[in-house]
């Protein structure tokens, strides 16, 4: 099986994408997760198929949901604990 779709950012927050069937674009995604995904900025189109190896996601993952939901929404990934300690304000040590 293989499924064509289409894939969008936000410009709301790095590293979220929002995968669709590009023949339905936007069509099953509900209104309450287009509002909170803002502006979707149009990434790229991407055959899948069961043997494609995606950086972050399971294809097969992907694949289900858009065929059942409509969509994906991949969400950044989560920080590491080191990231974290880098991002804090100086405590003055």
């Amino acid at each position: 099986m293989k499924l064509l779709c289409s894939i969008y950012k936000t410009t709301k927050k790095d590293e979220m994408y929002l995968y669709v069937d590009k023949k339905d674009k936007f069509q099953k995604v509900p209104e309450a997760l287009l509002s909170h995904f803002g502006q979707a900025v149009h990434f790229g189109d991407l055959l899948l198929r069961p043997e494609k190896k995606l950086a972050r996601v399971d294809v097969n993952e992907v694949m289900t949901q858009i065929q059942e939901k409509g969509y994906f929404l991949q969400m950044p990934p989560a920080k590491e604990d080191y990231l974290l300690d880098l991002l804090q304000p100086d405590s003055g040590e």
